[in-house]
């Protein structure tokens, strides 16, 4: 399944707007490829940094989701962007919503200029050695 694919399977009502998220992720942060993957048990659009997931898009029942590892692994990063982003619901590593509102695109483009700096492969093999 291809991206565009994937968000066409989403309600009229939300393809828009992850559409909106899903070329934004990707003019901002150049280190990623975007494939359809399953994750946590369903399908959705991984953003992948040598290999390793960095964000995903998710559209589910209820609501839609932007998993952000960066955010996971970065408490001041997570706490910034709570801040920023209060009508959404923050997990650990994801980020909930349900429409634009919730998710103002010039605050998403910030948060994915800043995880851009992370790279995933690094932080994660040294994470490896230190255990």
């Amino acid at each position: 399944m291809t991206t565009q694919e994937y968000i066409a399977g989403a309600p009229v009502e939300r393809q828009e707007l992850l559409t909106r998220l899903h070329e934004m992720i990707i003019a901002n942060d150049p280190s990623i490829t975007p494939v359809v993957k399953p994750m946590m048990g369903k399908d959705m659009i991984l953003f992948e940094d040598h290999g390793y997931m960095k964000y995903g898009l998710a559209d589910t029942k209820k609501y839609m989701s932007l998993h952000c590892l960066p955010i996971y692994m970065d408490k001041g990063l997570h706490a910034k962007y709570e801040a920023l982003l209060p009508a959404a619901q923050f997990q650990k590593g994801c980020i909930n919503f349900t429409d634009a509102e919730q998710m103002p695109l010039e605050t998403v483009i910030a948060l994915i200029v800043d995880c851009a700096l992370i790279n995933m492969k690094e932080v994660l093999e040294n994470r490896k050695k230190k255990k």
